[in-house]
C-alpha cells in the first residue's frame, strides 16, 4: 500500500452528482492548478501521517460544498486550511480563489484540533463531494454504492497510516466504520452539526483525558523520533 495507491483509488472513483476535488476543476472557484495542489497536498500528508506516531485518524461522513469541495481536505474550510498545512509541516497555497469561505463544521473541527497536541489525519467516510442534481453548490448524503466505494478507500488509507485510533464523527461514520475496520479501536463522537456541538466537545474532552490546551500544536509532535 502507498499513497499512489490510494490517488489511483480515488481517481476510478466515479458518481453521478459529485465532484472529485483530487482531479475535477471547479471553473467557477477553482485556479488553474487546482487539482494538481490538491493531489500533491494530499499525497504529502498520507507520507507524513504514515510516519508518523499518528494518534488518530477522525473520519467524518463527506465533503461539503463550503469545505473539502474547495480544500480537498476533510473537515475543512478555506478559514482553517492554513492551519491543516502548516501542522504537516507543509507551505499552503489555496488551490481557490475569492475571499475564503468558512463551514460551520469545520470550525467545530479546527475549535478542537488547535488545542491539541497530538497527530490526527481527517478524513471522510465518502472522499467526494455529493450534491444534489442539477446544483453543485449543495450537500447530499452519500448513497450506498458510494459509501461502499468509500469504505474500500478508508479501509487503505487506514492500513497505511496506522493510526493507535479511529474516531467517528457523527452515527453514519460510525456505522461504516464499525463493520468495516476491524484492527483498530473505533469511537464515537456527536456530529458538531444540528445543534451538536457541545456534544462534540465533550466527546472530544473525554476521550483526550484533558489532552485538550490553549495552545496550537507543535509540528514536532507529528513526527516520529529520529532513530
Amino acid at each position: 500500500m502507498s499513497s499512489k495507491d490510494i490517488l489511483d483509488a480515488l481517481r476510478q472513483m466515479d458518481f453521478e452528482n459529485t465532484f472529485n476535488p483530487y482531479f475535477d476543476r471547479c471553473p467557477i472557484y477553482d485556479a488553474d492548478e487546482a487539482p494538481g495542489l490538491r493531489r500533491h497536498y494530499l499525497t504529502e500528508m498520507l507520507e507524513r501521517a504514515s510516519a508518523a506516531e499518528l494518534d488518530a485518524i477522525w473520519v467524518g461522513r463527506d465533503l461539503g460544498y463550503r469545505g473539502g469541495r474547495r480544500t480537498g481536505l476533510a473537515l475543512t474550510d478555506d478559514v482553517h486550511f492554513s492551519h491543516h498545512l502548516t501542522r504537516w509541516d507543509l507551505e499552503p497555497k489555496r488551490p481557490t480563489f475569492g475571499e475564503p469561505v468558512a463551514e460551520r463544521t469545520a470550525a467545530a473541527i479546527w475549535d478542537v484540533l488547535l488545542r491539541l497536541n497530538s497527530p490526527v489525519f481527517l478524513w471522510n467516510v465518502f472522499p467526494l463531494h455529493p450534491f444534489d442534481e442539477g446544483d453543485p453548490f449543495s450537500n447530499r448524503a452519500h448513497n450506498a454504492r458510494e459509501r461502499k466505494a468509500g469504505a474500500e478507500i478508508l479501509v487503505k488509507i487506514i492500513d497505511y497510516i496506522k493510526p493507535r485510533r479511529v474516531i467517528a464523527i457523527g452515527n453514519d461514520a460510525f456505522s461504516v466504520l464499525s463493520s468495516s475496520v476491524t484492527s483498530n479501536e473505533v469511537c464515537k463522537v456527536r456530529h458538531p452539526s444540528y445543534g451538536g456541538q457541545s456534544e462534540f466537545v465533550a466527546g472530544m474532552e473525554e476521550l483526550y483525558c484533558g489532552r485538550l490546551t490553549d495552545r496550537q500544536p507543535s509540528l514536532f509532535s507529528m513526527r516520529k523520533p529520529i532513530q
